[in-house]
């Protein structure tokens, strides 16, 4: 999915991908421990169906509760999410910070 734009250096383009059912489901447990309020969480997040999205969320739940151990990463070994944005210098003849 992507979006175009005319701008005066020519047309611009950004893709957007939606989340999958998975990350809204993820996103939902790191709010709440109810699993009806996870469900409803990733149902607006994806635009699904609420009966859809429960049925997710319970096999997601049942698969946690099988799990004995859960690894919480500390401050050192946390993941972020990352945005790069690169910024571009345009020179167009004679420069007039550097004088050449």
């Amino acid at each position: 999915m992507s979006e175009d734009w005319n701008t005066k250096y020519g047309t611009r383009r950004v893709r957007r991908d939606p989340p999958t059912l998975e990350e809204a489901i993820f996103a939902a447990v790191g709010i709440t421990d109810d699993q009806q309020q996870q469900a409803e969480i990733a149902a607006a997040l994806m635009g699904l169906p609420y009966e859809e999205v429960l049925a997710e969320v319970k096999k997601t739940g049942r698969a946690l509760a099988r799990s004995a151990t859960r690894v919480i990463a500390g401050e050192q070994g946390a993941q972020r999410a990352v945005v790069v944005e690169r910024r571009v210098v345009r020179r167009f003849g004679n420069d007039k910070r550097t004088g050449t």
